[in-house]
């Protein structure tokens, strides 16, 4: 461990300790300290589990919570300390390699040597990069804590920056104790379930804070690889390439708070955020921008402009002027900043009406500042101000629609047959009109995508341009494209076929024709793995994109997969890079969209630093993937070991299918996991089940996922492999295949990552609860087996021995993540027992508390829930 993460944590503890101390006396120090230390013991085989167990038992209900807490809170300052420590590795990183390694920079050199700088160009010209932010619930995670985390962040650093022994130290030690004691006070649980606005507030944090301000640093950042003497004094080579998308307030697919009102008002809380920004941003290049007009005249255009602002505005021109007196470039900025102010507000006379006139506006001042030679003012802060008003417009993120099918069709059954529409059915056609208010108000790209859920034919997707004919008057439908997404195996498989049928649909061809034959897809790799299994649900993805990738060659359209992957591994997430870089030849071709969700958003963007890295990581990925040299090796491994790859994945698939249709399965994973009481978390605002059934086919795949990490024992992230790779006599086979082929390497790297955060003997003990001892072999065997096939196919002689950084991390958390499994076992076993009914209402209520609290603090220890 490097010795500035092991002094941070160190520290952190500490002042956890003194703070438990002075809070809830020595004695709770005291109990906390015993577990600690029982755990760490417990892992090095000098203390049986068994004594662990009479420990937590022995606790009244109030303490076990206090030190469930304890732990979280723990968790929170270890999580802080690593991150700090991430940032620090990213700064010595780009200090000592150039090109740092997964970098634009990194990329445009490889780029540019192996296939020349025209193609450089073309495909940096062509290069997308569209993240959506979600609000699936899998940030377990308060505001009230994430914003009290930040705090202490801030002192940490503070402490850093000081002088030791100075008085700034010590002003620094005594805020960060407060602020640990603050998020030792802080309730870890909701009382309140979220609503969608509050999600669509919570995202904007991470606009406000962290992607506005990157986004211009990573068109830097590629502008630099690709010309870095000329940056700064020329017209940038890096377009804006980034756009971000949202599903927050869009997304109604089985959720009944999001209403055609949420939606509305979802957007205008993004304008308002963005139109702020962008004042602020104005306002600040404006105050710097002092180039007087005798050394930089003004050019005919700006004159123009300004004269026509003067006659139209001419108090507030008088007034900008006298502020500013011969500085004209300064005056058009201060006169853009108070426009966007006013169209904030609502202000129509003076309010742009599009954000192409603010662009207009900035371009007149870029231009005459170049013509009068200061090319450094014109291509420096300006550019950055032109960067984000071209990437985030006045909505800041596309807001997509996203619903049924099957919503579509009742819909559509009831407005063709005449009579008396249903509630549901009005809110469907009310979507869309608000639909057509927006694109009216912000703009066509503000709200254009309407994503199908379990498109099956192209009859599902005719269906909503239909309703939308049908919403409103005859030439005033909006513009949609709608996009199908395929989530189970079966519709994967279907996928080409239902793409033929769209392009028979009037309505798709002609927004194909308005588009530049540009067509969306998106694929769903959650429902996919809950439905085949990790294994299968890769390889199906894989073949699909390829199809997909051929069958947009075949029909001369421009096609984007769009990737709906989750934060964890067992529902498509892992590191979004190497992804990339496995995906089927020809499938990326310079675009690249992905959802990110929950808990990802934050810990991809809560701090500068790595969102910038993430950015970079991806678009080095994106340009690499679209090479030639990338692609050629790929499509020769894929033909090389494809009839293994289907021998493994078969095998795998009959393994896991045999396990989750097993009799009883369903009531035996609610028994031996908390997964009926994560609702009571109050994730998010959408509902864990899509009916009100109770079986494995209407339960979403994030509670799905969350329940087996609470467990230890992360299923969706491995089950199968074992057998599958067991299916094939040919180990030496299996090696070449890790060696050679990038998809097989991710697969069994992402499996080996969940495998390293299973713990065995914890996981038994979850399984046992569920009073099936065949079902709990069955897992058991699974998991040995995958772990060492996984071990003999990789040539690792444990898990993550090539992932020095995750192997650490990991280590380092394990046994306190086993403090807090025995508290929720102490919980689970008695909430599930055979003396569960003579529980009374209190002993019931703390057990639940004490459960949901070893939830959190699981979900904080593994950084993972759905």
């Amino acid at each position: 461990m490097p010795e500035q993460l092991r002094s941070d944590i160190r520290l952190l503890g500490g002042t956890l300790g003194t703070v438990l101390a002075e809070g809830g006396g020595e004695d709770l120090l005291a109990d906390v300290e015993k577990l600690r230390t029982a755990v760490i013991g417990a892992r090095e085989g000098t203390v049986d589990p068994a004594s662990i167990t009479d420990l937590v038992e022995s606790w009244p209900l109030e303490r076990a919570k206090q030190v469930a807490r304890a732990f979280t809170v723990y968790f929170h300052l270890a999580n802080l300390a690593e991150e700090h420590q991430r940032m620090r590795a990213l700064r010595e990183r780009d200090d000592a390699v150039h090109p740092p390694g997964e970098s634009l920079a990194a990329a445009v050199e490889t780029v540019r040597a192996d296939c020349g700088e025209e193609r450089l160009a073309r495909f940096v010209e062509g290069m997308e990069f569209h993240p959506v932010l979600t609000a699936h619930p899998t940030e377990a995670r308060r505001r009230a804590v994430s914003t009290a985390i930040v705090r202490i962040g801030a002192q940490l650093e503070r402490l850093h920056a000081a002088h030791p022994d100075s008085a700034a130290e010590r002003e620094a030690r005594r805020r960060l104790t407060e602020e640990v004691d603050l998020l030792w006070r802080t309730s870890q649980l909701r009382y309140t379930k979220l609503d969608p606005l509050d999600e669509v507030r919570t995202a904007m944090a991470a606009f406000d804070e962290t992607i506005f301000a990157v986004v211009p640093e990573i068109y830097r950042s590629l502008d630099t690889a690709l010309d870095p003497a000329g940056t700064g004094t020329r017209p940038p080579q890096a377009r804006a390439f980034m756009r971000y998308g949202s599903w927050i307030g869009g997304d109604r697919d089985g959720n009944p708070f999001v209403t055609h009102e949420v939606t509305r008002e979802a957007i205008a809380i993004q304008s308002e955020h963005v139109l702020r920004s962008l004042e602020e941003a104005c306002g600040r290049v404006a105050r710097t921008l002092t180039a007087y007009a005798n050394l930089t005249p003004a050019g005919e255009d700006l004159r123009d402009t300004l004269a026509t602002a003067q006659a139209a505005h001419p108090p507030l021109m008088a007034d900008i002027a006298k502020r500013s007196p011969n500085e004209p470039h300064r005056q058009m900025l201060m006169f853009a900043a108070a426009r966007l102010r006013a169209t904030r507000e609502r202000n129509a006379d003076l309010a742009y009406q599009r954000p192409e006139q603010l662009l207009e506006d900035l371009r007149t001042v870029q231009s005459s500042l170049d013509a009068a030679g200061a090319r450094r003012q014109a291509y420096g802060e300006l550019q950055h101000l032109v960067w984000q008003a071209e990437t985030f417009g006045f909505h800041l993120a596309e807001l997509e629609i996203r619903q049924h099918s099957a919503v579509h069709a009742r819909a559509l059954e009831e407005v063709r047959a005449g009579g008396a529409l249903s509630e549901a059915t009005e809110e469907v056609l009310a979507t869309l009109r608000v639909v057509a208010w927006i694109q009216e108000r912000f703009g066509v790209d503000a709200c254009r995508r309407y994503i199908v859920s379990f498109t099956r034919s192209a009859a599902d997707v005719a269906a909503v341009h239909e309703l939308a004919a049908h919403a409103l008057p005859a030439g005033k439908a909006p513009v949609l494209d709608v996009i199908p997404l395929f989530e189970t195996g079966a519709d994967l498989d279907a996928s080409p076929r239902v793409l033929d049928g769209m392009l028979e649909l009037p309505d798709v061809r002609r927004r194909l024709a308005e588009s530049g034959n540009r067509l969306e897809v998106m694929l769903g790799y959650s429902d996919s793995a809950k439905d085949v299994g990790p294994v299968s649900a890769t390889l199906r993805l894989y073949d699909v994109q390829g199809r997909l990738a051929e069958w947009a060659d075949r029909n001369g359209v421009v096609l984007t997969l769009f990737h709906g992957r989750g934060g964890s591994l067992g529902r498509g997430g892992g590191p979004a890079s190497r992804a990339l870089l496995a995906q089927a030849p020809g499938s990326v071709d310079g675009r690249f969209k992905v959802t990110e969700q929950g808990e990802v958003i934050f810990a991809r963007y809560g701090q500068r630093a790595i969102a910038h890295r993430h950015a970079e990581q991806v678009g080095h990925a994106v340009l690499l993937a679209s090479t030639g040299t990338v692609q050629d090796r790929a499509r020769r491994a894929a033909d090389r070991f494809r009839g293994l790859a289907d021998e493994i994945a078969e095998a795998a698939q009959a393994a896991y299918r045999e396990l989750i249709d097993t009799d009883g399965f369903a009531e035996w994973f609610s028994r031996v996991s908390p997964l009926e009481e994560l609702g009571e978390l109050r994730l998010g605002s959408r509902p864990s089940r899509r009916s009100a059934a109770r079986g494995l086919d209407d339960l979403r795949a994030i509670p799905w996922v969350f329940a087996w990490t609470q467990t230890r024992v992360n299923l969706p992230g491995w089950y199968g492999l074992g057998t599958g790779l067991a299916a094939v006599s040919d180990p030496e086979a299996l090696r070449a295949a890790y060696a050679e082929w990038p998809l097989f390497a991710s697969l069994l790297d992402n499996a080996e990552m969940s495998l390293a955060k299973t713990d065995r003997a914890i996981a038994e003990r979850y399984l046992r609860l569920g009073g099936r001892p065949e079902l709990t072999d069955k897992v058991l065997a699974e998991y040995d087996r995958t772990r060492d096939l996984v071990l003999d196919t990789t040539g690792h002689t444990r898990l993550l021995e090539n992932r020095r950084v995750l192997s650490r991390a990991v280590d380092l958390r394990n046994p306190y993540v086993d403090a807090l499994s025995h508290l929720q076992l102490r919980a689970l076993n008695a909430l599930r027992g055979p003396e569960a009914e003579k529980l009374d209402e209190d002993d019931q209520r703390h057990l639940e508390r004490l459960l949901l609290l070893s939830v959190n603090g699981v979900a904080a220890g593994l950084q993972n829930t759905g």
